[in-house]
């Protein structure tokens, strides 16, 4: 049985992703894992596919947009909440004054940084 948890988000970020955001990492369980993701003001997230995973993001703050090779470019604000498959190429910058804030789950938990592919993006990184 698993032991029920509790954390509270790390002013500084535990590791930085694969593609490029700061990441502080919340829980886990079995079935998925929750992650706060930022992004500066004026940066760009270098493009990746997940190989295995899928995940779900939710905006806390900032504003900025989301490309996803299945979707299409969408805005990204507080409360917008989108998926992103397994095999979905996807990148996405900071627009705004302020960090792009979000916390995503993954299902299954994240597996380590094997997991995201480089690939082409819509925008340069940086």
């Amino acid at each position: 049985m698993t032991q029920a948890a509790t954390t509270t988000l790390s002013p500084d970020p535990d590791v930085i992703a694969p593609d490029g955001s700061e990441v502080r990492i919340l829980l886990a369980l079995a079935g998925g894992s929750m992650a706060h993701f930022q992004l500066q003001p004026g940066q760009t997230s270098r493009t990746v596919r997940h190989r295995s995973v899928e995940e779900i993001w939710y905006i806390l703050s900032g504003t900025g947009e989301m490309w996803r090779s299945s979707a299409g470019t969408v805005p990204l604000s507080r409360g917008t909440c989108l998926t992103i498959p397994a095999g979905t190429s996807f990148q996405f910058r900071c627009t705004g004054d302020e960090p792009l804030a979000a916390v995503g789950v993954t299902m299954p938990p994240w597996p380590g940084d094997a997991e995201a592919e480089a690939v082409e993006g819509r925008w340069p990184a940086g």
